[in-house]
């Protein structure tokens, strides 16, 4: 049986930028980050992901799950439910999910996408 290798550990300077969020509400949240892996047929993915501060629209496309390292959020669904993050958080978010989030700090986020 072969074991799959390990990538090398990410470092910040890796980060690649992503731009400015289309869905921008107030501010200008721009996001950088890293692929790590993505699936075949591009159906999964994972990687490192990170925001400035503004309030955007949100939509999720596929079902994700993620780990904030780092800053503050708020995401508030459509319906009124409130996600607060802080670092540590856990957050798992299914297809079409909607709302708004508000980075009111940096943050920065492992993410896998199904």
């Amino acid at each position: 049986m072969t074991t799959p290798r390990m990538q090398n550990p990410l470092q910040q300077t890796d980060l690649v930028d992503w731009g400015v969020i289309p869905t921008m509400i107030e501010g200008q949240s721009r996001t950088s980050g890293k692929l790590i892996h993505k699936g075949p047929d591009g159906q999964s993915e994972c990687g490192l992901w990170v925001c400035t501060p503004g309030k955007w629209e949100c939509h999720v496309t596929k079902d994700e799950f993620c780990h904030f390292l780092e800053g503050r959020c708020t995401y508030v669904h459509e319906s009124g439910e409130v996600i607060e993050i802080t670092p540590d958080t856990a957050a798992f978010f299914p297809q079409d999910w909607k709302g708004v989030c508000t980075v009111h700090e940096t943050v920065k986020k492992v993410y896998m996408i199904r």
